[in-house]
């Protein structure tokens, strides 16, 4: 079985470092598969354990001149008495998957376990060591959390590159200012030049650029040269090849002159310096903005309680999180976060979901009812009962969601990658091809013209901005979904979903409540009442009926039971119980046969229902669902119609009309009765209904639905239980309610935190959004390069004498990242798609 890695990487720089790393790792026979995100600093492995493990993927990261981030958490080992449990000690975990080495001490009965973060922690340590025969205590000094490691290491890069832009700053503003005196300061120059000479001069701007470009500007010749050693050039390496040339031929025009042609002893320490000066403020501000497109994921992760109290027979006490197991009793008080997923066992409170579901009111919960690890208990005292820890938590497969959508990629970036591979190059190939133009046809100074646009020309190209213009958006885009109840499992889906013009719903559960009520039991055709209204309900017959159907999971089963336990029934007992899907339930009830289900069903048992034609059609006109029981054998048995209503959900009407306000048609799929399942349609306003359909036959639906548009009509689906799932893999996009079943979240792509339908065209506005905002980014940074690499390399001169200074480059250069991260940025400030006009009810 394949494992899956989520290693934070360190030292990319731009686009094509990213793909130099994935093709190195794609290139390695036991890797699966390999993603690497820019924007995330992450890469994502999937690799083959019997091959390698995770020590090898950084290898290999190592290899192509980055460093994965691991991390080291120092745990206590209780149980080791000698050298040999040290041993035994270090081989139960180095056993564990993610762990890459292991450090114990006898002294001091701790290990010091050294792991990829996110793939293992002191939970999975604990567990094989007590199947050791050990025991584990973990004191929270190590940091496991990729984010949070991401975060720390972010805020590391950010203080070095402060502290590297004001060292470069305090060498290159007396640069600026003796260079440039002659035009800002004329005394200053005149002082300079006749106290020093100029030769005196140029050998303080050779001191001054030197600390510059090897000091702060080291970072980019260090990793230049790497990239260059691998034959894999980046930007970084178009930074060092650039200022080192300016850099360079002010040395020699310093301290050899006679080495040059006559009038071509120019200097341009001012221009390494700024260049370098004002790289690092790009860089300084594009760390900053990168930061900000991980706050939804960080905010996510600061919900989760670090302790809880613990009930127990000896009173309450706190203990930390990771002690807590299922089964657990944890006391709430008003105004403390839920520290885990659990069922409320004592008291009743109202709670503030909103950072985890999108609903902006808290919402009432009492014994019984679910509540969520992360969210705000406002009111009362709760006592829960804890249902899932770890990583099996609400909150914990929320954010590995997110993690997921993140870290992944949508189709366009394939050809933004193809781009970016070859870009580098082809900007090395322009250079050289612009040096030796102004070399020869430059009517004067042509070494040091020919010098400046070629410095201009690796200076200007940007594979930054078209590396991060895809996946800061989704970043970006998915944390807003976040913050919504909005969780988008893949980055594809944001893509897929923009070009959605079908939307399939599951009718039961979907647009409805999902909870069915009993209406009426009619046990003649001629006890209806002239007003429409249902005969008062025979307890007899109900108690029958209920029998039967409380050996079925149906929810219109578990209406006909709820009525009966709502009006005390004692229920006689039911054998030989058989279900046809789709169809109905058979039983005996102090034997006699009892048959429940569709008038189809009935006819083959040779039961009439005839006689309720009528009265079932004005049933189903009014939306209710209507089925038959027949008691007794078939000659003589009793003929009871049953009518059934679930309840339109209160949202709903909303959602169809913003959908089909966004030009997307909505088809309703049921397995009710034609009649039925039309007037709930006409309720909503929904024109297209595929009704009597079974269970199985949802995927055949939306199959059909897809081959009616051809292969370019996208068509979603949305559902919540677990005989959807077939329909939700089916769907170009699979859209699942975050209250359904399990399996039909994990067959989902795009999951709602709430059971609110409004969500699904909130979900498709946002997709368009992000997916508008990565074409500005994209047409930004691909417009940025075309148009300035060429004006770098001086076209414009022969027509109006227009160049690009190498110091307007590098601003241009810095600016243009930034620009892509701050409309990435935007979307954090999008507020969701625009209301329906109000439709009354029909």
């Amino acid at each position: 079985m394949n494992v899956n890695l989520q290693i934070p990487v360190e030292g990319m720089s731009c686009a094509a470092c990213s793909s130099r790393l994935e093709r190195v790792l794609r290139a390695d026979p036991g890797v699966t598969d390999a993603a690497v995100n820019l924007a995330a600093e992450l890469a994502r492995v999937t690799i083959d354990p019997a091959v390698m493990g995770p020590a090898d993927v950084l290898r290999l990261i190592e290899k192509a001149g980055f460093r994965g981030r691991t991390t080291s958490t120092t745990v206590h080992v209780d149980g080791m008495t000698c050298a040999s449990c040290t041993g035994a000690v270090t081989r139960v975990i180095e056993r564990v998957p993610g762990v890459i080495a292991v450090d114990v001490n006898l002294a001091t009965a701790s290990a010091t376990v050294h792991h990829v973060p996110g793939l293992t922690g002191p939970g999975r340590w604990r567990e094989a060591l007590e199947s050791a025969g050990y025991g584990l205590r973990h004191d929270h000094e190590g940091v496991s959390d990729p984010v949070e490691l991401r975060r720390r290491s972010r805020e590391a890069e950010l203080r070095t590159l402060r502290r590297d832009v004001w060292i470069a700053s305090l060498f290159t503003v007396p640069i600026f200012l003796i260079d440039m005196g002659s035009m800002m300061l004329p005394p200053l120059h005149a002082l300079l030049h006749g106290t020093l000479g100029t030769g005196g001069v140029h050998m303080v701007l050779l001191v001054l650029a030197t600390v510059v470009q090897f000091g702060p500007g080291m970072r980019f010749h260090r990793r230049g040269l790497a990239a260059f050693s691998r034959l894999a050039p980046d930007m970084n390496s178009l930074v060092m090849l650039g200022t080192f040339a300016a850099y360079g031929y002010s040395v020699v025009a310093t301290l050899a002159p006679t080495l040059l042609p006559d009038g071509a002893a120019h200097v341009y320490f001012e221009a390494a310096a700024v260049i370098i000066t004002l790289v690092l403020v790009g860089r300084m501000l594009e760390s900053r903005a990168r930061g900000r497109t991980s706050e939804a994921l960080e905010r996510l992760l600061g919900l989760q309680a670090s302790e809880a109290r613990l009930v127990t027979a000896d009173g309450d006490r706190d203990v930390p999180i990771e002690r807590v197991v299922p089964g657990d009793r944890l006391r709430i008080r008003p105004g403390e976060r839920i520290p885990l997923d659990g069922i409320v066992s004592e008291g009743s409170s109202w709670v503030d979901e909103s950072m985890m579901t999108g609903e902006p009111l808290p919402v009432a919960r009492g014994p019984g009812e679910e509540v969520i690890g992360g969210t705000v208990n406002t009111t009362g005292g709760l006592v829960i009962e804890v249902t899932r820890t770890g990583a099996d938590t609400t909150l914990q497969r929320i954010v590995r969601l997110v993690e997921e959508a993140q870290a992944s990629r949508i189709p366009i970036q394939a050809a933004v990658d193809r781009v970016v591979r070859v870009f580098v190059p082809v900007v090395l190939a322009i250079a050289s091809l612009t040096f030796g133009a102004w070399l020869l046809l430059a009517p004067s100074d042509a070494l040091p013209t020919a010098l400046v646009h070629a410095v201009a020309v690796l200076i200007i190209a940007c594979p930054c901005a078209m590396g991060l213009a895809t996946p800061v958006s989704i970043m970006v885009g998915t944390g807003k979904g976040a913050e919504l109840g909005i969780l988008f499992r893949q980055g594809s889906a944001l893509e897929l979903l923009r070009g959605t013009k079908v939307i399939a719903v599951d009718k039961t559960g979907t647009l409805t409540e999902g909870r069915p009520a009993l209406r009426a039991l009619h046990p003649a055709p001629t006890t209806a009442r002239e007003d429409g209204a249902a005969p008062t309900i025979d307890d007899r017959l109900l108690s029958i009926i209920a029998a039967v159907e409380r050996h079925s999971e149906h929810p219109i089963a578990r209406s006909i039971v709820d009525a009966a336990e709502e009006r005390g029934l004692v229920l006689p007992e039911a054998h030989n119980f058989t279900s046809e899907t789709g169809r109905g339930v058979r039983a005996l009830v102090d034997d006699r046969p009892v048959l429940i289900g569709s008038a189809a069903m009935m006819a083959e048992a040779g039961i009439d229902t005839s006689p309720f034609t009528a009265l079932a059609t004005e049933r189903e006109q009014r939306g209710e669902t209507v089925l038959h029981a027949a008691i007794g054998e078939a000659g003589e048995a009793q003929v009871v119609l049953i009518a059934v209503a679930d309840p339109v959900r209160d949202t709903a009407r909303e959602a169809v009309a913003m959908l089909t306000q966004q030009g997307v048609e909505v088809v309703m799929i049921t397995g009710d009765r034609r009649r039925t399942a039309e007037a709930i349609a006409a309720d909503l306003g929904i024109a297209r209904v595929e009704a009597e359909v079974l269970p199985a036959g949802k995927a055949e639906v939306v199959m059909a639905l897809q081959d009616r548009g051809g292969a370019n009509r996208r068509v979603a689906f949305v559902g919540d239980g677990i005989n959807d799932a077939p329909a939700l893999t089916t769907a170009d996009v699979g859209i699942a309610i975050g209250t359904g079943t399990d399996i039909a979240i994990e067959s989902a792509q795009v999951v709602l935190m709430r059971d609110d339908l409004r969500r699904v065209p909130a979900a498709m506005a946002l997709s368009a959004a992000t997916l508008r905002n990565i074409h500005q980014n994209l047409f930004w940074a691909f417009f940025y390069n075309i148009t300035l690499i060429p004006v770098a390399a001086g076209v414009l001169v022969p027509l109006w004498g227009i160049s690009l200074n190498p110091m307007l480059a590098a601003g241009a250069m810095g600016l243009s990242s930034v620009f892509v991260l701050t409309n990435a940025l935007r979307l954090r400030r999008w507020a969701g798609p625009d209301p329906a006009p109000p439709r009354e009810k029909s």
